[in-house]
């Protein structure tokens, strides 16, 4: 089985927490069952990389090839002008897509099949490539692209398009799959696969010990994520007035750092925010296990991942009642869900929760359920239907070709006639041979 995996969202040695859920996912799969593959993952075109230009500047780092956990990873580079980039956007990736496959294919590497990751715009690429290269896909749908991106009446067209194309589709969460039926997509099509959880790498670590590392006391709260509006951060900092003692710890970097910085001393709760930066990732489970409560305010997810994580190190959370978070925080042992999304309502749940907080064992013993194993299992299944409609494929097929000009002629013509009787009596009988059907 080679399986060539798409996607944009994928780590690299610039970004390695970029993506990763997509590469763990694969990881799982790979760690239970036998397959050969090939990850393209584009990235856009920059000149510079000097540190000046921020994230632009990490695009340039990345390696044009890396191997990680023994997988072959591309990083072509597609250009994406900016302002018009959300509508440009398919056309420059399935032209980058198309020169990766092309060159994999020359260096004597086929595919059986295309798992692509995120509807919109790689989901759209690889639909257009696989029907170029007459390969059966897979589209795994994880959050915005389908919690947002289809509110736009051009992307909600093409990922409509796309999933009326594919031969299966993926989703995180059973709220993406009631949103894809909603604007128009089969159900009957697309299977539920959540995420799983490394439990070996999130486990509960000696409290008491990362607490002293960062300096805390008292009661520890963490928001873990990208510093962008949608997650919220601002929110729990606005709570920390009605959270008596407690500390923010804040992971993660992004456009929003100083507008963080700033409301956390105009609120004057400063000096109880402490903005760690971006943590690696096989480094967070120390942030976590530092931390009596975890607080997710996003306003869409598709799987927090984050929850997962923190859970598997014994830290319960308290998160927005939004897309797949409540399918996350099913029970006690998990934390508590905050119906709207209020700072007096995220306050009254960190309080409440403090106070009637599951131990850091039954919140363990909750996250245990959710391994990467029955997600990997999933996979099988549908990956094994993809390579029967590969062998199905490949075992006919015909390739038109382009005559060099009119007066070249082919050497050889082979008819199969099986409904009409044919004269050949025209023709001289040296030119011609008329066979049996088993012995042509």
């Amino acid at each position: 089985m080679r399986i060539l995996l798409f996607s944009t969202l994928f780590p690299n040695a610039a970004s390695p927490s970029h993506g990763v859920f997509v590469e763990n996912r694969m990881d799982a799969y790979r760690q239970k069952y036998d397959a050969d593959v090939k990850v393209i993952a584009p990235v856009p075109w920059f000149p510079f990389r000097h540190q000046a230009f921020g994230a632009y500047a990490a695009s340039a780092s990345v390696p044009f090839r890396e191997v990680r956990n023994g997988v072959d990873v591309l990083h072509p580079r597609y250009l994406i002008p900016p302002k018009i980039a959300m509508h440009v956007a398919p056309s420059a990736l399935t032209r980058c897509l198309d020169k990766a496959v092309h060159d994999l294919c020359a260096e004597g590497w086929d595919f059986d099949f295309i798992d692509a990751h995120y509807f919109y715009p790689d989901g759209v690429a690889a639909s257009r490539i696989a029907a170029r290269y007459d390969k059966p896909f897979v589209i795994t749908g994880r959050g915005t692209d389908i919690n947002l991106l289809p509110s736009y009446s051009g992307p909600r067209r093409a990922i409509v398009e796309a999933a009326s194309r594919a031969d299966s589709i993926i989703v995180v969460s059973n709220a993406l799959k009631d949103e894809l039926e909603r604007i128009g997509v089969a159900k009957a099509k697309v299977t539920v696969l959540r995420n799983g959880v490394d439990l070996k790498q999130f486990r509960p670590a000696d409290r008491e010990v990362e607490r002293r590392a960062l300096g805390l006391s008292g009661l520890v709260l963490a928001s873990v994520g990208h510093l962008i509006d949608r997650k919220g951060h601002d929110l729990v900092i606005e709570a920390l007035k009605d959270i008596k003692d407690a500390t923010l710890l804040i992971a993660g970097e992004g456009p929003e750092r100083g507008a963080l910085e700033e409301k956390a001393k105009r609120l004057g709760v400063s000096s109880r925010v402490k903005f760690l930066g971006r943590i690696e990732h096989d480094e967070l489970y120390r942030i976590y296990s530092a931390a009596d409560i975890l607080v997710l305010a996003s306003s869409r997810e598709g799987w927090p991942n984050v929850l997962l994580e923190s859970l598997a190190c014994g830290t319960p959370c308290v998160a927005t009642n939004v897309w797949g978070s409540g399918e996350v925080i099913t029970a006690p042992a998990a934390g508590k869900l905050v119906k709207s999304r209020s700072v007096k309502e995220i306050a009254e749940a960190v309080n409440h929760l403090f106070n009637s907080k599951p131990s850091r064992q039954e919140t363990r013993a909750y996250a245990e359920q959710y391994s990467w194993n029955e997600t990997a299992d999933g996979m099988q299944r549908i990956f094994s239907d993809l390579m029967e409609k590969s062998k199905s494929r490949t075992a006919l097929r015909i390739t038109p070709i382009k005559l060099a000009s009119r007066t070249e002629k082919p050497k050889l013509i082979v008819t199969v006639d099986t409904e009409e009787q044919f004269d050949w009596n025209e023709f001289e009988n040296t030119t011609y041979l008329v066979n049996e059907t088993s012995s042509i």
